[in-house]
């Protein structure tokens, strides 16, 4: 290997959440390597939430369009699927991360690509595609920002299936005459929303009881109904105990428990996130490989004052929204702590506490109806011994719901603290939904009293006006 090259920080992955850490360690002056094995901008930007939202907003358009009178009959037709997938390449840059790079060399940041290990305290070992190797040094810090892998499990002929996890959901070219989906998390929602509306036929394969189980389960009904009206299958209750892929490109058969097969031609595993830390050198700074890295709230390694660990990599939050909001703190206290601000050492963050992952955590899905929550569910607040009361109400009967679409269907709940009557949480399900959950998110981050609530007046005729009917609701 090449001597040590010494930076302030070393970040260990370049997609959003370590983009996010180099930034502000850039802003403040340090001097910052970023290392990365794929493309600079990671999943999110090329296989996660770019790709899908592309894929997504032409579907949800249509379907909002066809709920407008005078214009439904406008939009009776097919998507245009090769302009759709068009579009989704253009965002993803055709999966080539030229803009990143220019990024990075606009604010200084060196990048090295390929495979990066924590190489013993403050070092990263870097090897190279050509089979280079560096060994870069931190003065300051070593961020860990790896991301997840989606888990596909250990069934039964699944290697030989070659099942799509949401890599090949979100960047396949064509679309299968028919989809199987495994799983009931955003993932198997949003894709099977999708790939309805793009021409498959789509099976849904829910091991639990419904669909969206992190959410209140109105929302996950609803897309369930959503997607049975549009002509996919959803089942709840059913577990798949083997997989049998017919030859090289022939279907794929999924093999329920108790007997009954379903055929496909792709099978998509919506099961699950594991880090990406089995192969970052985490045994030679006393971490466990292949286990998630548990952090304070300046999401610094606990036991380790140089080290940190930002985005899905530390299990606080799998959103990338989390992930940017985490490097930022977490770029502010490596600045702070390189200068020697004191009250960091005693734990007395501030600024520099990622306090949204647990208290104000918001999550939209891009369904049809949309799903966007944010805070505590009532089972949540109740289970952390909370006095609660859910509010309801038909997002349909506001006015504004109505001018929005012909037949409008949704439910909104807010969860309120009886003791101190703050909101723990709010979820609203509806076409365009998703607009309405900043609103919510400052009302549970701010904890901010319905007293005051009532003076944030929604204006007239807009679906926001759902704030004042549970606000009336609630006072009965």
């Amino acid at each position: 290997m090449t001597g040590a090259v010494e930076y302030d920080v070393v970040v260990l992955g370049g997609g959003p959440a370590g983009e996010n850490i180099v930034d502000r360690t850039r802003a403040a002056g340090l001097t910052t390597a970023v290392v990365e094995s794929e493309l600079v901008g990671g999943e999110c930007s090329y296989w996660a939430c770019v790709p899908s939202k592309a894929l997504l907003r032409p579907v949800l358009a249509r379907a909002d369009a066809r709920r407008v009178p005078g214009l439904a009959g406008a939009v009776d037709g097919p998507l245009d699927t090769a302009a759709v997938f068009a579009h989704r390449d253009y965002w993803t840059g055709d999966w080539q991360d030229e803009g990143q790079l220019d990024w990075l060399d606009s604010i200084g940041a060196h990048l090295y690509r390929g495979h990066g290990r924590l190489y013993g305290i403050r070092k990263v070992a870097v090897t190279s595609p050509e089979g280079e190797h560096h060994v870069l040094s931190a003065r300051h810090a070593v961020v860990v920002s790896t991301g997840s892998r989606a888990v596909i499990p250990d069934l039964p002929g699944i290697a030989g299936a070659r099942p799509w996890t949401s890599r090949e959901a979100t960047s396949a070219q064509q679309a299968p005459g028919r989809l199987l989906i495994v799983g009931g998390s955003v993932v198997a929602a949003e894709m099977a929303t999708a790939w309805q509306a793009l021409g498959s036929q789509v099976t849904v394969l829910v091991r639990g009881s419904g669909l969206l189980p992190r959410m209140e389960p109105f929302a996950g009904e609803l897309v369930a109904e959503a997607l049975r009206e549009a002509g996919a299958v959803v089942r709840t209750g059913v577990t798949v105990e083997a997989v049998v892929r017919d030859g090289s490109t022939g279907p794929v058969t999924v093999v329920l428990e108790g007997g009954e097969t379903l055929e496909g031609d792709e099978l998509l595993m919506a099961t699950g996130r594991a880090p990406r830390t089995e192969d970052i050198g985490l045994d030679t700074v006393g971490l466990t490989p292949g286990d998630w890295i548990a952090v304070d709230d300046s999401c610094r390694v606990n036991g380790h004052d140089w080290l940190y660990a930002v985005g899905d990599v530390n299990h606080r939050a799998l959103l990338t929204h989390q992930g940017k909001y985490q490097a930022r703190i977490a770029g502010a206290a490596i600045a702070a702590r390189a200068a020697g601000t004191p009250t960091l050492d005693t734990g007395h963050w501030g600024a520099h506490a990622a306090t949204a992952d647990t208290r104000a955590l918001p999550q939209a899905v891009f369904t049809d109806p949309e799903a966007a929550a944010v805070g505590l569910t009532l089972a949540e607040a109740e289970r952390a011994g909370h006095r609660v009361r859910a509010v309801d109400y038909d997002l349909g009967k506001v006015s504004g719901a109505g001018l929005y679409a012909d037949g409008y269907r949704g439910q909104a709940r807010m969860v309120v603290d009886l003791d101190r009557e703050i909101l723990l949480g709010a979820t609203f399900v509806g076409p365009g939904a998703a607009e309405l959950l900043h609103a919510a998110t400052i009302a549970v981050a701010g904890e901010v009293p319905i007293e005051r609530l009532w003076h944030a007046v929604p204006a007239f005729p807009t679906i926001s006006e759902i704030w004042l009917r549970l606000l009336e609701t609630y006072r009965g």
